[in-house]
């Protein structure tokens, strides 16, 4: 424990910490630390029978003051490391009004942008993607699963599915999908989204660095070839707390 950190979780500064449980004054004191820099993004905390140890508190009140921090999105846990600083989240806004990549529009905003492949393969199509994609029994499916990241911040899990026909090589994509099919000639002109909210379950969280339970964008996306036909069935899951989906609307 930094010098600096055993000083501000002291129990005398608990106690000089205004007013209420402990639990929550400890909650204050590791709040401030981390808006003031004391605690940096990506430190990890002591270990919190540490912290009980040292500011002479039970380590079920360290653990209720951690655990309002999380959900706060200030603190994150990670399995079998510990609890971190989370990065400061920046809002993303995306115009529904456009059909365009992820890449394309983070590209757009001057920010870089990259995946981590979760998987690449070729399947047997489920009966989604046979009815929303068009395809016979003998046509397979390419899927594509990954998370999506922005200046270093993950912000989306992506599970795109697109025909055998167009996509016979799922490998072959590197970063962008709609690059890829444009090369093909087959990159699509519009879609349909749908949006709703929803709960962010253990591994997804995980992934995306925020608590379990955390708000979601679950979007499917359909998006189309100018002939009309379906090209690319796509669920997403989206971080509510660093994306924005706007829509311009216009009297009809």
């Amino acid at each position: 424990m930094t010098d600096d950190l055993a000083t501000l979780l002291s129990l005398q500064r608990l106690q000089a910490a205004g007013t209420g449980p402990l639990y929550v004054k400890l909650r204050r004191t590791l709040e401030e630390a981390v808006r003031a820099g004391t605690l940096g993004h990506g430190d990890a905390l002591p270990p919190e029978r540490d912290i009980a140890e040292f500011a002479a508190v039970s380590r079920v009140t360290v653990r209720k003051a951690i655990d309002e921090l999380v959900a706060d999105g200030l603190l994150v846990r990670r399995h079998g490391s510990g609890t971190f600083v989370a990065k400061p989240v920046s809002k993303v806004e995306q115009r529904l009004s456009q059909l365009t990549s992820f890449t394309e529009d983070m590209a757009r905003r001057g920010m870089s942008s990259r995946s981590e492949w979760l998987h690449k393969g070729i399947h047997t199509p489920s009966p989604d993607e046979m009815m929303i994609l068009g395809l016979g029994t003998d046509v397979k499916v390419s899927r594509l699963s990954r998370l999506r990241i922005a200046d270093d911040q993950p912000l989306a899990i992506e599970n795109a599915s697109v025909s055998g026909e167009f996509l016979p090589d799922p490998s072959v994509v590197t970063n962008s999908l709609y690059a890829e099919l444009e090369r093909l000639q087959v990159r699509p002109v519009r879609a349909v989204q749908r949006i709703s909210a929803t709960n962010m379950k253990e591994a997804d969280a995980q992934l995306l660095g925020v608590p379990v339970g955390a708000a979601g964008l679950s979007i499917e996306r359909i998006s189309y070839l100018g002939s009309g036909r379906a090209v690319e069935f796509t669920r997403s899951l989206y971080r509510g707390d660093a994306y924005d989906f706007v829509a311009e609307l216009t009297i009809g």
